[in-house]
C-alpha cells in the first residue's frame, strides 16, 4: 500500500474516536437514537477540528446496514465504502470549485432520485460559505423541503458568510478549538503506534504551535519524523515552529514584572537572533499574563487554564509579583501592541518599544488611585491611608461651672451679629466657634471636598436651630458649589452627633465681622466619649487689637502657585513635572 500521512491513518471512524467534541458527538447520538433525524446540518469551526471528519461518521450511522444507529460494524460493506469514499449515495462536493448557480440546478435534479443502495442521499458541502448568493438562493427551496430520503451536511470555517436564510433552515454546531492536553494526550497514543521516542516538552510545544488544530498538530509530528526519525526534541519542534521555549518566555515575562529593562531586551534580542517568530512570542506573552491574571483572581484555579506542570509553577512565583490591575495594564499594552505588530516597519523595535511600555505600565498608577491622594492632600490628609489620623485629646478643658475668665476691654466694640457677638471675650462667640470648628473637622473626615469650602466660610448665626454659614464676597463662587441637598444633609447629620439635632442649614453671602478670620481655628477636640455635659473646649484666645483695612485681591502669581507647599507636596508624591499653569 502507498504511504498514509498521520492526518489520514489515524483519523477518526466513529463518534467515540473524535476529541474534543464531545457537546456535538453527543447530541448527534441522542438525536439518532431518538429518532429526530433533522434534514439539514451546518458545522461550523477552526480548521483541523474535525467538520468534515464528523459529517463522514454521522452519514456512516445513517446509511449503515440496519441503521440509522451510533454502534455500526466497521465491516459493514456500506460503511467501508463511505470510508474509502466510493459510496453512491454519500456526495461530498467541494464549495469553493463547485459555487455556482448550475452546479446547485444540477444538485436539485439528482436529489430528486432514490438513492442506489443506502436509505439516505446525503450531501456533504464543504467551504458552503464559498457559494455564491444566487447559489444559495437556488437552493432554498430544496433546503427547506427536500425529499424525504435526501440530507445535507454543510461544513463551514466563516459562518458569518453565509445568509441567514440558509442558516434559519439548518441545525448549526459550533466546533471548538481542541484544548492542548487533549492534543498532547492524543498524538502520544499516536508516536507510541509510530514507535516514536517524543519529549513531552516537544508534544507541548506541537500543541502550542497547532492551536488548537489537531489535524495541523498531526501534520507536523508527521513532518518531524521525518525530519527527525524516531526521535523527537523540543528543539526540534522550536525551530520548525519559530516558537521561543516555554523557559525563554517565562524568563522574559519574569523580567517585565521585576522591571529588568536590561533582561528583558536582552532576552528579546536572543530570540530575534534565533530567527523566532517574533508575532507568535507576543502572541505567547499575551496569552502567559492573561494566565497570570486568571490565576491571581480565581486564586489558584487551575481548571480556567490550560498549562503544564511548569507553567503551574511560574503561575504561583509571578503572580506574587505584581496585583491584578498591574497584569490588566500590561495585557493592554501587549493587546494593543499585538494589534498593531503587523504595519510595524521593524517588529524587533516596536517589540521593544513594547516591552518598555508594559514594564512602566506594572507600576503605573491608576487615575481612581490618584484623584483618591488629591483628594487626601486637598483635604489636608497627607498620606496613602484612607483614614483620617485620629484627633488628639483636650488639652485645655474648663467646667461649665467655672466662673468665668474676665477680659480686657477692647478698644473696638463688638459688632453684633444674628443671634451670637464675634467679640472675642464673647461667650456666645466661644461656644460658636467651638461648634463650627468641631463641625468643620467632622465633615472633613467624611468629605474632604466640603470641607475646603468651608474652610473660607465664617458661622454668622445659630438659633432657634438654624445655622447661617456665610461666605464673604471674595468666595462667593463657592455658594453653588457648596450649597445642595447633600451637603446640607451632611452638615445636619454632624450637628446632631454634636449634640444639636434638627438643625437646618443656610448659606449666604456676608461680609467678615471686623476681627473675625475666614478660616476657623484649629482647635483640640474633646474626644468622642467625654460627655459633652461635663466638659468643654475652651476657645483659643485671639487678638481684639483692631483688623487691618481690607485690601484688594493679590493678582495670580505664575511662580507662587508653583512653589506652593500642597503643589509641591502632589508633584513628590505623583513624582510629576507642572507643564503649564493657567490662572
Amino acid at each position: 500500500m502507498s504511504y498514509q500521512v498521520i492526518a489520514r491513518k489515524y483519523r477518526p471512524q466513529r463518534f467515540a474516536d473524535v476529541v474534543g467534541q464531545e457537546h456535538v458527538t453527543q447530541t448527534l447520538s441522542n438525536a439518532i437514537a431518538q429518532k429526530r433525524i433533522a434534514h439539514a446540518y451546518l458545522f461550523c469551526g477552526p480548521r483541523g477540528t474535525g467538520k468534515t471528519t464528523i459529517a463522514r461518521i454521522f452519514a456512516k450511522c445513517l446509511n449503515c446496514t440496519g441503521g440509522p444507529m451510533v454502534d455500526f460494524d466497521d465491516n459493514d460493506s456500506r460503511v467501508k465504502e463511505i470510508t474509502d469514499g466510493r459510496a453512491l449515495d454519500v456526495l461530498e462536493i467541494d464549495g469553493a470549485s463547485n459555487n455556482g448557480v448550475e452546479q446547485v440546478r444540477e444538485l436539485r435534479e439528482t436529489c430528486k432520485y432514490a438513492p442506489a443502495n443506502a436509505q439516505f442521499k446525503i450531501y456533504i458541502i464543504d467551504e458552503v460559505h464559498m457559494l455564491s448568493t444566487a447559489a444559495f438562493n437556488a437552493l432554498l427551496k430544496t433546503l427547506e423541503e427536500p425529499p424525504a430520503h435526501v440530507k445535507f451536511m454543510f461544513a463551514t470555517t466563516d459562518p458569518e458568510k453565509v445568509l441567514p436564510t440558509i442558516l434559519s433552515r439548518c441545525q448549526r454546531f459550533d466546533l471548538r478549538r481542541i484544548p492542548a492536553a487533549l492534543i498532547t494526550k492524543h498524538l502520544a497514543e499516536i508516536s507510541k503506534k509510530e514507535k516514536v521516542k517524543i519529549d513531552e516538552s516537544a508534544l507541548h510545544a506541537i500543541a502550542r504551535g497547532a492551536d488548537g488544530g489537531m489535524r495541523d498538530a498531526e501534520s507536523t509530528l508527521d513532518q518531524l519524523i521525518s525530519f527527525c526519525g524516531d526521535k523527537i526534541e523540543e528543539a526540534d519542534v522550536l525551530s520548525m515552529f519559530g516558537l521561543a521555549a516555554e523557559s525563554q518566555i517565562l524568563k522574559l515575562s519574569k523580567a517585565v514584572l521585576a522591571g529588568e529593562i536590561q533582561t528583558a531586551l536582552t532576552e528579546l534580542t536572543k530570540l530575534a537572533q534565533g530567527g523566532k517568530d517574533l508575532g507568535r512570542l507576543l502572541s505567547d506573552l499575551l496569552n502567559h499574563f492573561r494566565n497570570l491574571l486568571i490565576f491571581q483572581i480565581s486564586r489558584g484555579d487551575l481548571n480556567l487554564l490550560e498549562v503544564s506542570e511548569v507553567e503551574i509553577a511560574a503561575l504561583k512565583e509571578q503572580s506574587s509579583l505584581a496585583n491584578a490591575e498591574s497584569f490588566t495594564r500590561i495585557l493592554e499594552v501587549f493587546a494593543d501592541a499585538e494589534l498593531n505588530l503587523r504595519d510595524a516597519a521593524s517588529k524587533k523595535i516596536f517589540l521593544e518599544v513594547a516591552l518598555l511600555r508594559a514594564i512602566e505600565a506594572r507600576s503605573a498608577v491608576s487615575l481612581d488611585s490618584v484623584l483618591k491622594q488629591l483628594n487626601q492632600l486637598r483635604g489636608g490628609q497627607v498620606g496613602t491611608g484612607s483614614q483620617p489620623a485620629p484627633a488628639p485629646a483636650a488639652t485645655n478643658v474648663t467646667s461649665r461651672t467655672a466662673p468665668p475668665v474676665e477680659s480686657s476691654p477692647a478698644k473696638n466694640p463688638p459688632v453684633p451679629v444674628g443671634g451670637y457677638n464675634f467679640a472675642e471675650s464673647s461667650p456666645a462667640s466661644a461656644d460658636l466657634s467651638v461648634i463650627w470648628t468641631q463641625l468643620v473637622e467632622a465633615v472633613g473626615r467624611v468629605s474632604p471636598f466640603t470641607r475646603s469650602y468651608l474652610v473660607d466660610a465664617s458661622p454668622v448665626s445659630f438659633e432657634k436651630n438654624i445655622l447661617i454659614i456665610g461666605f464673604d464676597p471674595e468666595f462667593a463662587d463657592h455658594l453653588g458649589l457648596v450649597d445642595n441637598p447633600r451637603n446640607h444633609t451632611l452638615l445636619q447629620t454632624k450637628l446632631a452627633e454634636l449634640g444639636h439635632p434638627n438643625c437646618q442649614i443656610k448659606f449666604i453671602k456676608t461680609e467678615v465681622p471686623v476681627g473675625q478670620a475666614a478660616r476657623p481655628v484649629v482647635t483640640p477636640i474633646v474626644p468622642a466619649a467625654a460627655p459633652q455635659s461635663d466638659a468643654v473646649v475652651a476657645a483659643k484666645p485671639v487678638s481684639t487689637a483692631p483688623a487691618k483695612e481690607k485690601t484688594a485681591p493679590v493678582a495670580f502669581n505664575k511662580d507662587t502657585f508653583k512653589n506652593d507647599p500642597l503643589i509641591q507636596k502632589a508633584l513628590e508624591i505623583f513624582k510629576g513635572t507642572i507643564i503649564e499653569v493657567r490662572a
